[in-house]
């Protein structure tokens, strides 16, 4: 005959008697008589057609191999359970069941970590889609719902749609491979000294800053899409660029990479700001997650 499904009862009881150690222990457990649980067991082991116990000639129940082989199927089922119960009570007192959530590239990424680490372990039940995007990308992807809020670098956009706030900043600093010219010239950096050497400029995935350049000081320029290939390009000397103080700090203090000392009227500083939609303002465990990257680069 084919084993059938058992109920979770069962499997309660069956996980009470192994971690009890006796069947009268686990009927303690759970308040019911010594005689339910025998017959739970009895009818578990007859849908699975396997005797989990060696009861005979033994002081206590003890696991047959087949009773070894079920018990952590068995845990996994239990912990699957309680993972729904907890999940649903999450969902009825407004928890949500997932918090999408889009980050500027520039954005910090131990801060980052950090921060998730915590939600994770403040919101165990509530899945986490995260998604890493540059400029513009970052609010039409919230403004388009693929996110329920933002952390985004300095836009100049303005709409009803969108609720901003600010979430600090971080420091850019200008850096190139020891070996590039301009690194070489251990002086100040005029705009006329960069203007004849590749600037590498990290562009737009999105239509949002269309014909608009953020601290391009060179007529030569590399655009990249992604900050990852930038970092791999300024380390093989492929030009120079601006990146986020803690992307380079550990490439600086190895000497992989070098600061520039370009002329500028204030400090290069890349500012972060919150955003989500007006008309879908974000739940419980995507407000406390917001609030928290909003502080951490404070």
């Amino acid at each position: 005959m084919d084993p059938r499904a058992p109920t979770l009862d069962q499997i309660a009881v069956f996980l009470a008697i192994v971690e009890t150690g006796s069947f009268a222990a686990a009927a303690r457990k759970l308040g019911r008589a010594n005689s339910v649980i025998s017959y739970a067991i009895a009818n578990l082991e007859s849908q699975l057609g396997v005797t989990l116990f060696a009861r005979s000639g033994t002081a206590r129940p003890k696991l047959t191999d087949g009773g070894r082989a079920i018990l952590a199927d068995s845990r996994g089922l239990a912990i699957a359970l309680d993972g729904l119960l907890a999940k649903a009570r999450g969902l009825t007192s407004g928890l949500e069941a997932e918090v999408s959530l889009v980050v500027d590239v520039m954005w910090p990424a131990k801060k980052l970590v950090r921060a998730l680490d915590e939600f994770r372990k403040r919101y165990g039940t509530v899945a986490l889609r995260l998604r890493v995007e540059a400029l513009g990308a970052v609010t039409q992807a919230v403004m388009d719902g693929s996110a329920v809020f933002g952390i985004s670098g300095p836009l100049p956009f303005a709409s009803d749609l969108l609720a901003r706030g600010p979430a600090g900043s971080v420091k850019l600093l200008a850096v190139a491979a020891p070996d590039h010219p301009l690194a070489l010239l251990h002086i100040p950096i005029t705009a006329a000294l960069a203007r004849d050497h590749v600037q590498l400029v990290l562009t737009d995935r999105s239509s949002l800053t269309d014909g608009r350049d953020f601290g391009v000081m060179s007529v030569k320029t590399w655009r990249l899409a992604d900050l990852g290939a930038k970092h791999a390009l300024l380390l093989a000397g492929m030009g120079w660029g601006n990146m986020p103080k803690p992307m380079v700090s550990d490439d600086l203090k190895r000497g992989r990479l070098v600061e520039l000392q370009i002329e500028t009227s204030s400090e290069q500083v890349y500012p972060f700001h919150t955003v989500h939609r007006s008309d879908t303002p974000p739940g419980p465990a995507a407000s406390w997650l917001m609030e928290r990257l909003a502080l951490a680069t404070q």
